[in-house]
C-alpha cells in the first residue's frame, strides 16, 4: 500500500470511528494540561522521579533540582572535575549522572546519588564508563544502567578513542557497583558487510571500533536487548543483556527522496516553502530511540535528526552545487545545482562516488526528516515520510523549518529541515504515543503509534517561549484497561527552560473535538496530494 493510500485508510477509520460505525480507532487524544514551566543554567536531558518529588534537568556544569509541584529550583548537584554532564536517569530512589572527562577523549564516569539527597550531596559511588559517555538509561528491573560511550574523535582528527556500551551492575547496591565494558572490536574487518546493509564506516584510518559512535539506548520492555543508536554510521547495535555481548548492527539504509510521500524542501534559497521530490537520499541517522512490545513482538522507534562529522582535522561536509556530479547519473546537473533547487543541500564527500572516478553517482543528505518504527530484527515497519513537513507547513508555514525559534521560515531546509530529535513514548493503558521533539522547527509532535504499522497524527504542541527540545521524560501516574494519566517533562536546551504536564488518555468529549481538528489538517493535506 502506498504512503498516500495508507493516510487515506487511517483517516476513514478514525472519522468512522467518530461517527459512531463501529471501527476500531486505537487511541484517544493525548491532553496535555500544562504545570509549570521554569528557566535555569540550562536544560537538556530531564528526569522524573514521583517517590521524591522531584524532577532533575542537567545543565553544562551538572544537575538541577526542582520540586516536582511548582518545579521551582531546590538546589543543585555538580560533579567537579569532569568536563560536564551529558545524561541522567533515574530508578528505585537513584539518580545516574553520566559526565565527560576534561579531555573528551579520556574515559569519563556515571555518578551515583539518591533522588533525595540535598543539594551539594557528593556521589555515593562513581565509576568508570568509556569515552564520552552521552546517555545512561536503567533496565526496567533498576539492576543494571546501560552507557553510551560515544568516542568521539578530537578536533584534529588526531586521537579517535574507540565508542563503546558500558554495563553497570547495580544489583547489589550502588556501593558496590561493578561495571562491564562492551567494544566493537569482533566488528573490526565487517566494514563492507556493514556497508552493504546500509551502515556507514568512514573515518579518516579508523577502524569499525574506532568509527562506531553509539549516541542513545533502549532497552526492551523484557530486559533482555538494548538498542543503540551510531548516528554518524546510520545503524543501531542490537546488544544481548542475558550474555551481555553485542550481537548486531544493523544498517538503517537510505530513504528515497524522489518516492511518493518522501519529499522534502532542500533549499532556503527558493522563496518559500516548496516541498517536493528530489534525487536525493536521505540517511536516517537516528538520535533518540525508544521501544515498546505490541503482541509479544519488540518494536523501536527512532526519531531521525541526522549528523555530520564536521572537525577542522576532517570534514564530510559539502553543498550539492559544490559537488562534481556524474554526468550519466545526473544529466540535469546544472540545473539540480541552482540554489534555489539542490544546490544549497548539505550532503557528504564520504558516499556517493560508487565508482571511484572521482564524481559522485549519487547524492546523500543528513537526516530522514522523520520519525521511523522498526522491528527487533532492524526491519522497518513504518517511516512518517514528510509528514512532520507538510504538517508544519499547513499548520503554522511562518515558522516552517525555522532555526530554533528565530521566526525565519524556510532557513533550515538545505541542512536537515525541522529535525526531529528528541523522542520519548507514552505507555498509559492500552495506549501508545510517540513524542517527537523538533529541535529547530520546536514543539512536540503526537503521535498514536498503538498500531506500529498504522500511526496516526494527532497534534504539535508548540510553545514559542520553549526553544529546542532535547530530552523528554515520562512517568506513568495511573492507568485502566481505557486509559489513565502520566506526566511528561521536556528539557528545552536553546531556551533553557523545563516544562512540566500532566497528560491524559481518556475518551472525552474534548479529546473527541481536538481529534477531529487533527483529521481536518489530514484531510487537507490528503485533498492536496491527492490533486499531485
Amino acid at each position: 500500500m502506498s504512503f498516500r493510500n495508507h493516510r487515506r485508510t487511517l483517516a476513514a477509520a478514525a472519522l468512522s470511528s467518530l461517527m459512531g460505525t463501529g471501527s476500531v480507532y486505537a487511541a484517544p487524544m493525548l491532553e496535555f494540561t500544562e504545570i509549570w514551566s521554569q528557566g535555569g543554567q540550562g536544560s537538556e536531558i530531564v528526569a522524573i522521579d514521583q517517590a521524591s518529588g522531584r524532577v532533575f534537568n542537567t545543565f553544562g556544569g551538572g544537575v538541577e533540582i526542582r520540586d516536582i509541584n511548582t518545579g521551582l529550583k531546590i538546589g543543585d548537584l555538580t560533579l567537579p572535575g569532569t568536563g560536564g554532564v551529558n545524561s541522567i536517569a533515574v530508578s528505585n530512589g537513584i539518580l545516574a549522572v553520566a559526565a565527560a572527562a576534561n579531555v573528551e577523549q579520556d574515559p569519563g564516569s556515571v555518578a551515583f546519588f539518591s533522588t533525595t539527597d540535598a543539594p551539594g550531596s557528593s556521589p555515593i559511588n562513581t565509576v568508570t564508563a568509556g569515552a564520552l559517555p552521552d546517555m545512561v538509561t536503567f533496565t526496567p528491573d533498576g539492576n543494571r544502567v546501560l552507557v553510551a560511550n560515544e568516542g568521539e574523535p578530537n578536533d584534529l582528527y588526531t586521537v579517535d578513542p574507540e565508542g563503546s556500551i558500558s554495563i553497570i551492575d547495580i544489583s547489589a547496591g550502588v556501593g558496590n557497583a561493578s561495571v562491564t565494558h562492551l567494544d566493537f572490536n569482533a566488528f573490526d574487518g565487517m566494514e563492507a558487510a556493514i556497508e552493504a546493509e546500509g551502515g556507514r564506516i568512514f573515518g579518516p584510518g579508523a577502524t569499525v571500533s574506532m568509527d562506531l559512535e553509539p549516541e542513545y539506548i533502549t532497552v526492551s520492555p523484557d530486559g533482555t536487548t538494548a538498542f543503540v543508536t551510531l548516528q554518524e554510521n546510520n545503524a543501531v547495535a542490537k546488544v544481548d543483556l542475558t550474555t551481555e555481548t553485542i550481537v548486531d548492527i544493523q544498517g538503517l539504509g537510505f530513504k528515497d527522496h524522489g518516492a511518493a510521500d518522501n519529499a522534502l524542501d532542500p533549499s532556503d534559497r527558493d522563496g518559500g516553502i516548496n516541498i517536493a521530490n528530489w534525487p536525493t537520499l536521505g540517511m536516517y541517522q537516528p538520535d533518540s530511540i525508544d521501544s515498546y512490545e505490541v503482541a509479544g513482538q519488540t518494536y523501536y522507534v527512532t526519531a531521525n535528526e541526522g549528523d555530520a562529522r564536521d572537525y577542522d582535522g576532517y570534514s564530510e561536509e559539502e553543498r550539492v552545487k559544490d559537488l562534481t556530479l556524474d554526468a550519466t547519473a545526473f544529466p540535469n546537473a546544472a540545473t539540480l545545482q541552482q540554489d534555489e533547487n539542490l544546490g544549497r543541500l548539505k550532503t557528504t564527500t564520504a558516499n556517493g562516488d560508487s565508482d571511484g572516478d572521482g564524481d559522485f553517482d549519487q547524492i546523500y543528505s543528513y537526516g530522514a526528516r522523520s520519525f521511523s518504527i522498526w522491528d527487533a530484527a532492524g526491519n522497518q515497519i513504518f517511516d512518517s515520510g514528510d509528514m512532520i513537513e507538510q504538517l508544519t507547513a499547513q499548520i503554522a508555514p511562518g515558522i516552517f523549518n525555522q532555526n530554533e525559534g528565530n521566526g525565519v521560515a524556510d532557513n533550515r531546509s538545505d541542512d536537515k529541515g525541522p529535525e526531529p530529535e528528541a523522542l520519548s513514548l507514552v505507555e498509559i493503558g492500552n495506549w501508545v504515543y510517540a513524542l517527537v521533539g523538533l529541535e529547530r522547527t520546536g514543539g512536540l509532535m503526537v503521535f498514536d503509534i498503538t498500531d506500529p504499522t498504522s500511526p496516526v497524527f494527532q497534534q504539535w504542541l508548540y510553545k514559542a517561549s520553549d526553544i529546542g527540545p532535547e530530552g523528554i521524560a515520562f512517568s506513568l501516574l495511573s492507568e485502566t484497561h481505557r486509559g489513565g494519566s502520566g506526566l511528561v517533562a521536556v528539557a528545552n536546551e536553546v531556551s533553557a527552560t523545563t516544562t512540566f504536564y500532566r497528560v491524559s488518555a481518556a475518551p472525552s468529549p474534548a479529546s473527541i473535538a481536538l481529534m477531529a481538528a487533527g483529521l481536518l489538517v489530514m484531510r487537507r493535506q490528503l485533498r492536496r496530494r491527492s490533486d499531485i
